[in-house]
């Protein structure tokens, strides 16, 4: 399958082309297959922030210890949590999921009280980090996708969210900085790209009952 043979040949990509862009198209598709992503109740709390402009990028680099793949690469997808789910929220995804299914809103009240009552019951640091982790779903999708179209890419932690939070005023739009992927191109003095992936056998990793 296409898809095992993307991750196998996938791995965190130390170095990147500067030179090698990702074309819009490659980034259209990238963008169209995050947005297909699972999220709990479909609700897609978050913004996904494609970063390219080098001013941008070279502040964040400061604000990343200096990690080369911050400017290196093509481009920047950063995943942002939503810090609240409101009520409008919900009914905004109701009424969306009636017309894509030609369907009645009210049909679906029982789901949206359902989950207004679940979310809205979440103390502010728990919604975060819910809302935070749909962030990683969403990951765990670019990755693979990016990885099938042998882009390279580079999940990373290793960031100061609230200096990113800072410099893309991201507070006063509701959103907190969560997990960052850099994308594009391996350079050739990466000498991880020739080294064997290291994982864990299917038996350790998996039981079955």
């Amino acid at each position: 399958m296409k898809i095992i043979d993307g991750l196998k040949w996938r791995y965190a990509t130390k170095y990147f082309n500067k030179e090698k862009k990702v074309s819009k198209e490659d980034i259209s598709i990238l963008k169209e297959a995050v947005n297909l992503t699972a999220s709990s109740y479909g609700l897609q709390p978050y913004k996904v922030i494609v970063i390219s402009d080098p001013k941008i990028r070279e502040s964040l680099k400061e604000a990343s210890w200096g990690q080369s793949q911050i400017t290196d690469a093509s481009h920047l997808f950063l995943f942002c949590n939503n810090l609240n789910v409101t009520d409008v929220d919900i009914d905004n995804y109701i009424q969306l999921r009636a017309k894509i299914n030609n369907l009645n809103p009210e049909d679906s009240k029982e789901y949206a009280d359902m989950m207004k009552s679940n979310i809205g019951s979440l103390p502010p640091e728990i919604l975060s980090a819910w809302t935070a982790r749909q962030c990683y779903i969403a990951l765990g999708t670019l990755l693979a996708a990016s990885s099938e179209m042998e882009i390279d890419s580079c999940p990373m932690e290793g960031f100061d969210n609230n200096k990113y939070d800072e410099i893309l005023g991201l507070k006063e739009k509701g959103l907190s900085s969560a997990v960052l992927c850099a994308i594009g191109y391996r350079d050739d003095k990466d000498s991880f790209a020739s080294l064997k992936k290291v994982r864990k056998s299917i038996s350790d990793v998996f039981d079955e009952i």
